[in-house]
């Protein structure tokens, strides 16, 4: 991946960290979007069928949504619950290392009111992923392969950059699938808590882009990780830029907007600014099916571009 979108997030970091600590009304407001917003978007993935609303009116209200099935509640709250162990985890400053006994913690609480009898449980059974090509080891070296995982996350953490060390993580476990459910949401809170250990937000991967996760899984299944790290990547970034758009006093040069709008100051059309957005080049926050971006980060775009044309100067030995 472009070194360039490294260096962008790691910079975005360390602005957010520059303000740090935050203060506890801020903290708790953003975990609370946070909580909803992915709650709502991993269960969407797996085909939970509560709106963003009604997963707001679940968790917050309490209320029983008509029309949506018991499971579909329950989810939703079993996610919730997985969550805030990772904010206890995180909160406790103590050396969080990725073990059997961690994955299966966070299974347990992701399906314990759906699925209680496989809860916490490595798979012995051989299992098919549905429209997918991938299949799954066979159960009787699931363990084998956990441990194995397990020992290249301690081996590796330190020797990658964490966005790459995360979406790695992330399709190694999902391609194991260590569970007969839940591998999904427990996958992403997994890379979430290893993210959120380094400093960095939840980094939410959307409903709305699931045909393209999958197909970055599928790419990473043939030896390609690079669509999942960008979409990972990309997740990151928005949430950086949430996080840092409401600590900050914004200027109109950071309001994101939707490409039309910034297209018309620019020499670009809106459609190249989305070509630049999906190629990390650019930064950019998704809301439902559409792209946005800043004046400034247009400005940053062109600043590296401008860098990156000037000859460089030849050494006369």
């Amino acid at each position: 991946m472009d070194k360039r979108i490294f260096d962008r997030l790691d910079k975005k970091l360390l602005t957010l960290n520059k303000h740090r600590p935050l203060k506890a009304t801020v903290v708790q407001k953003l975990r609370d979007q946070f909580s909803i917003e992915m709650t709502y978007n991993s269960n969407g993935i797996e085909g939970n069928k509560l709106t963003l609303k009604e997963t707001y009116l679940v968790l917050r209200e309490g209320i029983t949504v008509k029309g949506k099935n018991l499971k579909d509640h329950l989810e939703a709250k079993n996610h919730e619950d997985a969550l805030k162990y990772l904010f206890q985890l995180v909160d406790s400053k103590k050396k969080i290392s990725i073990t059997n006994a961690l994955i299966r913690e966070l299974h347990q609480l992701v399906i314990k009111d759906t699925e209680r009898d496989l809860a916490g449980n490595y798979r012995r059974t051989n299992v098919a992923i549905l429209g997918s090509h991938h299949k799954p080891v066979p159960g009787f070296r699931v363990q084998e392969k956990m441990d194995e995982f397990v020992k290249w996350c301690t081996h590796n953490e330190k020797k990658l950059h964490p966005i790459e060390f995360a979406a790695k993580l992330h399709h190694m476990f999902v391609h194991i699938h260590p569970f007969e459910d839940g591998n999904g949401r427990t996958g992403r809170l997994m890379m979430n808590l290893f993210l959120m250990r380094l400093g960095f937000p939840i980094a939410v991967i959307l409903k709305s882009d699931r045909t393209k996760y999958y197909r970055a899984l599928e790419s990473a299944d043939k030896g390609d990780v690079g669509s999942l790290l960008k979409l990972i990547a990309q997740a990151v970034e928005r949430s950086l830029d949430i996080y840092i758009a409401t600590i900050e006093s914004s200027g109109i040069d950071d309001e994101f907007l939707p490409l039309s709008k910034i297209a018309k100051g620019t020499p670009y059309s809106s459609k190249y600014l989305n070509l630049l957005i999906n190629k990390g080049l650019i930064a950019g926050i998704k809301e439902g099916r559409n792209w946005l971006t800043t004046k400034k980060a247009i400005k940053e775009y062109e600043q590296t571009r401008m860098r990156d044309r000037k000859p460089k100067k030849k050494i006369i030995l």
